[in-house]
């Protein structure tokens, strides 16, 4: 028997606990194969925040979207370390005794 984690909808919720309260909390957590618990849980959330206590507290991130901050960040990387080997040749032609912002023209 598989353990899949059921993901319930803010009106699938409404609809349990308002069966629960009909029918029973324990006729309920039968049927559906749910816990007591997540029932008193629910019902403790709607009660303080109405409907909207009993939307996902957690924030989706769209895939495409963390795609993009890591590829924004290995940009950044990137971008860093030229940075330093910029600055790195610029101090070392200066130790050498050539001056970077001087072009020579040919």
């Amino acid at each position: 028997m598989e353990n899949k984690k059921r993901k319930f909808t803010p009106e699938e919720k409404l609809s349990l606990l308002q069966e629960a309260e009909r029918e029973g909390a324990a006729v309920t957590c039968r049927k559906y194969n749910i816990s007591h618990s997540l029932i008193s849980y629910w019902k403790k959330k709607y009660l303080g925040q109405g409907l909207h206590g009993l939307k996902a507290a957690y924030k989706r991130v769209d895939p495409a979207v963390r795609a993009l901050e890591n590829e924004n960040e290995q940009l950044k990387k990137i971008i860093a370390k030229q940075t330093i080997e910029l600055e790195f040749k610029t101090e070392l032609l200066k130790i050498a005794g050539i001056d970077p912002s001087k072009k020579k023209k040919w």
